[in-house]
């Protein structure tokens, strides 16, 4: 016994030396951020469609967000919901819809408060963290505002390994 409340002790300890490091956290940039949006947008403008596009850091805080002339005002706030969707969970919105209409204990992801679960989120890694996400709002259909968000992140994607 008294072995065990040593053990518990120093592993207490372990864990608050542990806790009070400083930790290190990649980031997008803004550049990188305007750069992706950018080239989200353009690519759904060269398909027909006026959107928005936001990309967010890791932390879902908004970085940058870029929208045509004639998206509809509905578009700002659904691009940016979609991009934190994606920032918070890792994942892209895509799957998450899918996984929630599909898996029982997942259906009320979309009750959590600033998530959105519509095609258009994709987290934007670097390596395998993820350093930021983009939400793209406006097209017709969420597989059409995933192919516009795919578009920013190739645009950028040779930039975000180091």
């Amino acid at each position: 016994m008294k072995h065990l409340s040593v053990f518990a002790v120093s592993s207490l300890f372990a864990l608050n030396s542990f806790a009070a490091g400083v930790l290190t956290q990649k980031n997008i940039s803004l550049e990188l951020a305007q750069m992706a949006a950018d080239a989200a947008v353009e690519n759904c403008l060269r398909s027909g469609y006026q959107v928005t596009a936001t990309v967010v850091d890791f932390a879902g805080d908004v970085k940058v967000s870029v929208r045509a002339d004639g998206a509809g005002p509905h578009t700002i706030d659904a691009s940016r919901r979609k991009a934190y969707t994606s920032a918070s969970a890792k994942n892209a919105t895509s799957a998450m819809l899918a996984t929630s209409q599909t898996n029982p204990t997942a259906q009320n992801l979309g009750q959590i408060d600033g998530f959105l679960l519509l095609g258009g989120g994709l987290p934007i890694r670097s390596g395998n963290a993820v350093i930021g996400a983009i939400g793209v709002g406006g097209a017709p259909g969420g597989p059409l505002d995933e192919v516009c968000a795919q578009a920013g992140i190739d645009k950028i994607k040779d930039k975000l390994n180091p």
